[in-house]
C-alpha cells in the first residue's frame, strides 16, 4: 500500500493556498494547513477531513520563534513532511521607491523572503535525514521582470527565485525536489491587499480579460508533485492567455 505523502501549505486560508489545500486533500495527501486566521483554519480543516487527514498550525510566517514552535509542536506522525508549499506571500502598496511606505518594504521582505526561509529552515533538517522531499515556491513574474513601483515587492520575489535556484544545488545530494511556479496576474485577495482594502482599485485590476484563478496554480502544483521520482518540474512561469509580461495584458475594456 503507498504511504499517503504529508504536505504542509503555508498561507492555506485564502487563494492558492486553499485552493491547493482542496485539491491535495481529493488526491490523497495528508495536509497540515498552516495560516494566521485561526478561524478559517478550522473551517477547511473540517471540511477537508472528510477526505483526508488533516492538522492546523496558526501562526504568522514573520515571526521566527512562532514558527519554530508551531512546526516543533507536531506530534511525531506528522514530523515526518514529504512536501512543503511555501505559499504564503503578500504585496503591499504600489508606490514609486522615493515615496514608498518603509511599512509596506519591512511587511513584504518579513513575509515573502523571511518567512520563507523560516519556514523551510524548521521543515528541512527532516527531509535531509530521509534523503526525499519535495518543496514548491510560489513566486511571481514580478520575480522575473520588474515593473514600475514595484520595486520592493519585485525585489522580494527575484529573491525568492534566487533561494529556490539556492535550494536546488544545495539539496540535490539528498534527492529533495525543488519547484518553483511564477505565476502571472492570478485573482485572488493580492490586490485588495495591495491597495489595502480599496475594493473599487482592487476590482480594477482584473477588467477586462480573463485571469488566472487559484485553481490553475493548484492544479500546475498537484502536476509538479505527480511526476515520476525522476522527473523534477524546476521553474514554471504561468499567466492567463491575455497577459505577455508583467506590464502587457490585452484588456476588452
Amino acid at each position: 500500500m503507498t504511504k499517503q505523502r504529508i504536505a504542509l501549505i503555508t498561507g492555506a486560508t485564502s487563494g492558492i493556498g486553499e485552493a491547493t489545500a482542496r485539491l491535495l486533500a481529493q488526491n490523497s495527501f495528508n495536509l497540515i494547513l498552516c495560516g494566521r486566521r485561526k478561524d478559517r483554519l478550522d473551517r477547511l480543516q473540517q471540511e477537508l477531513q472528510k477526505l483526508t487527514k488533516v492538522t492546523t498550525l496558526s501562526f504568522d510566517v514573520r515571526e521566527k520563534e512562532n514558527v519554530a514552535n508551531a512546526i516543533q509542536s507536531l506530534d511525531d506522525t506528522w514530523k515526518p513532511i514529504d512536501v512543503l508549499i511555501n505559499n504564503a506571500g503578500n504585496a503591499h502598496g504600489l508606490a514609486p521607491i522615493q515615496s514608498g511606505d518603509v511599512a509596506d518594504w519591512d511587511a513584504m521582505i518579513d513575509i515573502n523572503v523571511k518567512g520563507l526561509l523560516y519556514v523551510s529552515h524548521e521543515i528541512l533538517p527532516e527531509m535531509v535525514k530521509n534523503n526525499s522531499g519535495h518543496i514548491i515556491n510560489i513566486g511571481s513574474i514580478a520575480g522575473k521582470e520588474t515593473y514600475p513601483n514595484g520595486n520592493v515587492y519585485c525585489a522580494s520575489k527575484f529573491a525568492v527565485d534566487a533561494i529556490t535556484k539556492g535550494m536546488r544545488m544545495d539539496l540535490n545530494a539528498h534527492g529533495i525536489k525543488v519547484t518553483a511556479i511564477h505565476p502571472g496576474l492570478v485573482e485572488t485577495e493580492f490586490s485588495k491587499v495591495r491597495f489595502k482594502g480599496d475594493e473599487e482599485r482592487a476590482n480594477a485590476v482584473y477588467k477586462g480579460y480573463q485571469p488566472l484563478n487559484p485553481e490553475d496554480i493548484a492544479d500546475l502544483i498537484l502536476f509538479a508533485l505527480t511526476r515520476p521520482a525522476h522527473v523534477v518540474v524546476a521553474d514554471l512561469v504561468v499567466f492567463p492567455t491575455a497577459q505577455a509580461s508583467s506590464t502587457i495584458v490585452k484588456k476588452n475594456l
